[in-house]
């Protein structure tokens, strides 16, 4: 699964540190053609959201009340800066929505 199929939540996972419950999605898209790859990002990433705020998390995962819930994007292509500064934006907007949001590129 990837960005391309945004009806989809790639990996749900508990931090063993922190206790998060952890919503991994994979990006192995190029960022050629930043557009059409940033809004799949969107699309996933409003997925993502609903699947939290909808109650639909707490359904599948009981075990998720109570914790904090974090995205977190891994990446194979190095981030252009465009997709930068949108990341950084939708930071911004899941933090306020409070949730946690990190990404880090994991080559392939």
């Amino acid at each position: 699964m990837t960005v391309e199929n945004p009806h989809v939540v790639d990996f749900i996972s508990i931090d063993g540190g922190s206790g998060d419950i952890v919503l991994t999605m994979t990006d192995d898209l190029p960022w050629e053609g930043d557009h059409g790859h940033l809004m799949a990002l969107q699309e996933k990433l409003n997925g993502y959201l609903s699947f939290i705020e909808s109650g639909e998390l707490l359904a599948s995962r009981p075990e998720a009340a109570g914790r904090r819930v974090r995205i977190t994007l891994v990446h194979r292509e190095p981030l252009t800066s465009i997709a930068l500064r949108f990341l950084g934006s939708a930071e911004e907007i899941i933090l306020d929505a409070g949730f946690g949001f990190t990404w880090r590129h994991l080559p392939g």
